[in-house]
């Protein structure tokens, strides 16, 4: 398990306290969005795991010049790969679909030899994140399915990250799923409070609608020809506040903490049984520059670093 480090926010701890809170509350995972060095310098020496991210915006850039991804990792992982564990680097936050798409695959190759260039290739995976709006179908699980343009995308990525062994990220919300129609989605489905099977899908029954989600995704590869590639969860949360009465404390506690017990128990999801994957919940701080309401109320720590509700040990 980790936690996302946003930064859209103008009150927000230094970096350094942040890495130092993480420390304190034993949380070994982070994942940013940019390569933002004064994070990674705070990174130095630290037992903690890193998930970095690539800009959208400079996606076509690496993917068109090979000499851009050398400079990229020149810039971002040489200086730091000796002491900061440098676990993934995720280019693009959810650009599948979208006009970025077509940039995907090859800022991926690219980055993956040039990472080979600078004799860095085993220890990092490269990967991309996909959001729920790639799915044109999520419902039953396994009538998960891409979209034409997502699926396209996927068929050009799968080889890749299936030769190097690295996982395709997604980003699971069942809080925005069940606060959009909350008429046909039973809160007990979204916080892992069922005690019985909600959704039957033929062999495979669930009782939580974040393995339902995570499984549409599963079988929408399974369709792209691309069944051997594991799926992690790069952000996954519940809002404390902003848009009652889905939002509240309680609902954000309970949904965190029945995931993370969930995850970590290695129970996997139906048509994955025992499984284990990565998940970074989302996010660490409530940020002030993001828009009004739910998007504001993530995080589990106000800017002035006291949590929003106990949950950390710390």
């Amino acid at each position: 398990m980790g936690v996302n480090y946003g930064r859209n926010g103008d009150n927000l701890p230094s970096p350094a306290d942040t890495i130092r809170l993480y420390e304190k509350c034993q949380i070994n995972f982070i994942r940013i969005y940019e390569p933002n060095h004064q994070v990674l310098e705070a990174l130095r020496g630290k037992p903690i795991l890193l998930s970095l991210g690539v800009k959208n915006e400079d996606l076509q850039g690496l993917a068109s010049d090979p000499s851009a991804a050398d400079q990229w990792i020149k810039d971002n992982v040489s200086p730091y790969i000796s002491d900061v564990n440098i676990e993934f680097i995720t280019l693009g936050n959810e650009v599948i679909p979208g006009p970025q798409s077509q940039y995907v695959a090859g800022a991926i190759n690219n980055t993956l030899t040039a990472l080979n260039n600078a004799r860095f290739i085993k220890g990092i995976k490269v990967t991309t994140v996909v959001g729920s709006n790639a799915l044109a179908s999520s419902y039953p699980p396994s009538a998960g399915a891409f979209t034409d343009e997502a699926a396209s995308a996927f068929r050009d990525i799968a080889p890749i990250l299936s030769q190097r062994g690295s996982p395709i990220m997604v980003n699971v919300y069942p809080y925005f799923a069940y606060a959009n129609d909350p008429e046909h989605i039973s809160s007990d489905y979204a916080l892992f409070t069922a005690k019985h099977t909600i959704v039957d899908d033929g062999d495979y029954k669930y009782r939580n609608l974040f393995d339902a989600m995570v499984d549409s995704f599963v079988a929408a590869f399974e369709k792209v020809g691309a069944a051997e590639i594991a799926v992690d969860v790069a952000e996954s949360g519940w809002p404390s506040g902003g848009n009652e009465p889905f939002t509240t404390v309680e609902n954000a506690r309970t949904y965190n903490k029945n995931l993370m017990d969930h995850v970590l128990g290695g129970s996997g999801t139906p048509r994955r049984p025992n499984k284990r994957f990565n998940v970074f919940l989302f996010e660490m701080f409530n940020e002030n520059l993001k828009a009004a309401g739910a998007e504001q109320n993530f995080g589990f720590f106000n800017p002035s670093m006291q949590p929003v509700y106990p949950f950390w040990p710390c």
